[in-house]
């Protein structure tokens, strides 16, 4: 019986990787780095430093200590003035539901300005744990987001579950020895084949978590 489910944020509670990629392809034409969308989907979990280490080391190049919370910041900027990311439809009555009787936990790759706003927007009131991509000091694919995420609610990993669309996200809940479901967002459902389940969409994800509650 699970006592507590740990969400990715992007791709899963709300819509708004396009709005994260466009701004990532936007910030590395600036530093002279040319990457694609697809690219940024492709290691979607990943936080700001794993990114800007990423494309920096394809590129040939290594960045300044002093250049993450700059790129980060004009990243954060370009997102934010680009930005029409809404819910998924249903997830806030969903988890509304969920939390009558569940802990719920937001790990996010995403910096920390950008997590809080859009949690404030569309689920304000609903997460007892957020975690961003600055909380931690290894993001995914390492366990630490879903590790920390346990920890804090308290519980054991066998009594989480962790709801994730991305590869490198996947992989960090199985490191951290928690049962992943994973939902083909943007990718493939091949491309997440290491989830322990795999939905087709969110209204099958919809389905499955008012399941847990009955």
């Amino acid at each position: 019986m699970y006592k507590g489910i740990i969400f990715d944020m992007d791709g899963v509670l709300v819509n708004s990787m396009p709005y994260h990629a466009k701004a990532w392809v936007k910030v590395f034409s600036d530093m002279g780095i040319k990457i694609t969308e697809d690219q940024i989907y492709d290691i979607e979990g990943s936080n700001h430093m794993g990114v800007i280490d990423i494309f920096f080391t394809k590129a040939g190049r290594q960045p300044d200590p002093d250049m993450y919370e700059t790129i980060l910041s004009r990243k954060r900027e370009y997102f934010f003035g680009n930005n029409d990311t809404e819910a998924f439809e249903g997830m806030y009555e969903c988890l509304e539901y969920l939390n009558e009787d569940l802990m719920l936990a937001v790990a996010s790759g995403a910096d920390r300005t950008i997590v809080s706003s859009l949690i404030e927007k569309f689920y304000s009131g609903i997460f007892d744990v957020i975690i961003s991509g600055e909380d931690v000091s290894k993001g995914k694919p390492d366990p630490e987001p879903y590790e920390k995420a346990v920890r804090m609610l308290g519980l054991k990993r066998e009594e989480c579950l962790v709801i994730e669309n991305a590869p490198l996200g996947i992989r960090s809940a199985k490191e951290a020895g928690i049962f992943c479901v994973g939902i083909p967002t943007y990718l493939d459902a091949s491309k997440i084949k290491e989830a322990d389940l795999i939905l087709k969409d969110h209204a099958a994800l919809i389905d499955y978590l008012k399941g847990l509650h009955s």
